[in-house]
């Protein structure tokens, strides 16, 4: 199943970050440019990258200049982010092109490439949620409350799991079919962000 296969990369790439677990360390994909697991691991090191920045922008003594520099961080993270999600959107619509559509198919309400991008980020809440049970530190009540929260996560990701592979098998069937719309965001454009429009 692709969500099983997606969520191993997922896990791996995350477990790898951890190893260093610096927002700045470098970056190395270990499947090669042509396999659809070099965007599944890049996208989720983005996502893992920028799980950090927003800890450590969070840190109420920041010093506002490093905040600024590193929200500009966070917002370069987020249009690689959207950029990753339509690359594998892109990938799924070359793969499903010749499906004969049946009559009467429907479109989901999001892509399989969101559906996965949804899958990315549970993965980090599962990790995290279990870094956080797993704590000496911290009071049994802490861990009690931890422990059914990452109950929860694992229940989502049996069901996002499970929803993630119907679709790709009603797509597959011609049950359903997928469009890839480009986001299309604005605040990132020189002339349609009226801010930046103003500085030219």
């Amino acid at each position: 199943m692709f969500s099983k296969f997606a969520y191993t990369i997922f896990t791996g790439s995350i477990q790898k970050y951890h190893v260093k677990d610096d927002v700045y360390q470098s970056f190395t994909n270990p499947y090669p440019k042509d396999d659809i697991a070099h965007l599944l691991y890049r996208k989720n090191w983005i996502d893992t990258v920028q799980w950090h920045y927003e800890d450590i922008i969070r840190d109420p003594a920041i010093v506002p200049t490093d905040a600024l520099v590193l929200k500009r961080k966070i917002d370069a993270s987020n249009q690689d982010r959207t950029d990753l999600v339509e690359f594998i959107d892109g990938y799924f619509f070359e793969k499903y092109k010749d499906v004969k559509v049946k009559d009467g198919a429907t479109i989901n309400t999001e892509s399989p490439a969101w559906a996965i991008d949804r899958l990315s980020i549970l993965s980090l809440k599962i990790y995290h949620m279990q870094e956080e049970v797993d704590r000496t530190d911290a009071s049994a009540e802490h861990i009690e409350k931890c422990t059914q929260k990452l109950n929860v996560l694992l229940e989502q990701l049996k069901d996002l799991s499970s929803a993630i592979d119907q679709l790709l098998a009603d797509i597959e069937a011609g049950d359903k079919y997928m469009k890839v719309y480009k986001q299309m965001k604005m605040y990132n454009d020189d002339e349609m962000n009226p801010v930046l429009r103003g500085q030219k």
